[in-house]
């Protein structure tokens, strides 16, 4: 039975918050409006398609969405040397996950050029048997296709892999995956995650078989 953990990118592996924000900002900033930490919030994780028609409105062009989309992630990567860090716990987890035979991925919404950046600059990309981004399919978190593709890219099925993210719309893709997750208190309050199997504040907290008591729910 091969066992799998999908690792969200942003607030799960890494702070990536500050930078992402300071990208939108920015972003923004270009165009001579304001954006508040309330927005970027409520829409964290989810890929930039979704998020710029939320806030432009569903008639924007096309092209102007994918263009905005592609300057914010170029200012993004500028932020991550400076910004970017692992979370408490992220390092160990990684080495226990993998000493006791699970295979990882990563499913992030983001860019397939941010994520590989990030695991690069972070000295964590031998951990992972595959990086998979959301950012270009048809349909973002909620929909679970990216925790579908992330499980059949390590030779898994849904029962026998375990998410781990800190958003509400990539918790709601894991339960509609039907898979176990895990829940971090990054981005959101505890009392907006209980859709979630396990809420913890952070992967310290975890019991050394945690992932195993998961599969066996």
């Amino acid at each position: 039975m091969t066992k799998v953990i999908i690792w969200d990118m942003d607030g799960v592996l890494a702070d990536t918050g500050d930078a992402h924000y300071a990208a939108w900002r920015a972003l923004y900033a270009e165009r001579g409006e304001p954006i508040t930490y309330e927005q970027f919030a409520e829409t964290f994780g989810m890929a930039n398609g979704p998020i710029l028609r939320q806030w432009l409105g569903h008639d924007t062009p096309e092209e102007e969405i994918i263009s905005l989309g592609k300057h914010k992630e170029e200012l993004f990567r500028e932020q991550i040397v400076e910004y970017v860090h692992l979370l408490p716990g992220v390092r160990n987890w990684l080495e226990r996950a993998q000493a006791q035979g699970y295979r990882q991925t990563v499913a992030s919404s983001g860019e397939m050029a941010n994520i590989a950046a990030i695991v690069g600059t972070l000295e964590i990309a031998n951990y992972f048997d595959a990086l998979i981004s959301g950012a270009f399919l048809p349909r973002s978190k909620p929909d679970p296709a990216i925790f579908f593709q992330a499980a059949a890219a390590a030779g898994a099925s849904p029962e026998t892999a375990i998410v781990i993210e800190d958003g509400l719309a990539g918790i709601e893709a894991a339960r509609r995956a039907d898979m176990a997750c895990i829940a971090i208190t990054t981005t959101q309050p505890r009392q907006r995650l209980g859709n979630a199997d396990l809420v913890i504040d952070a992967l310290d907290e975890l019991e050394p078989d945690t992932f195993d008591r998961l599969l066996a729910r």
